[in-house]
């Protein structure tokens, strides 16, 4: 898995073939192999595995991608883009990490560590400063 990924116990895995359609709420550590679509509201982890594909608004402490994300993401503490990984999406986060080898298409807002994540834009919607 990931370096510095595993904040807990896994909590939950959605293997590849399985489809989940709705808000998706967990503690520690989650892994999708399978499709995702909707909302995810964590604190925790989660982790995009190489078949992993997420159409979702994403509220998570730190988000890993192996496969495809689309939507939007706030990770709290950081979201990595491994070689392979595919994200379009419009990303908010302190540490971005895109490895050589991994797509990213969408606008990225770096927030300071610690500091507050902002809600970002839906749909062509403006966000006042």
């Amino acid at each position: 898995m990931f370096k510095d990924s595993a904040r807990g116990d896994l909590n939950g895995f959605l293997d590849a073939g399985s489809h989940i359609n709705g808000e998706l709420q967990f503690e520690d550590t989650f892994r999708v192999d399978g499709t995702l679509t909707g909302k995810v509201v964590s604190e925790g982890d989660l982790v995009v595995g190489e078949q992993g594909k997420v159409d979702a608004e994403i509220h998570v402490g730190r988000l890993f991608v192996s496969g495809v994300v689309r939507g939007t993401v706030l990770a709290s503490k950081r979201a990595e883009f491994t070689a392979g990984g595919r994200v379009y999406a419009d990303v908010e986060t302190p540490t971005l990490i895109v490895e050589e080898g991994a797509h990213f298409e969408g606008h990225c807002r770096m927030t300071p560590p610690g500091g507050n994540v902002h809600r970002l834009p839906v749909g062509g919607e403006k966000v006042s400063s």
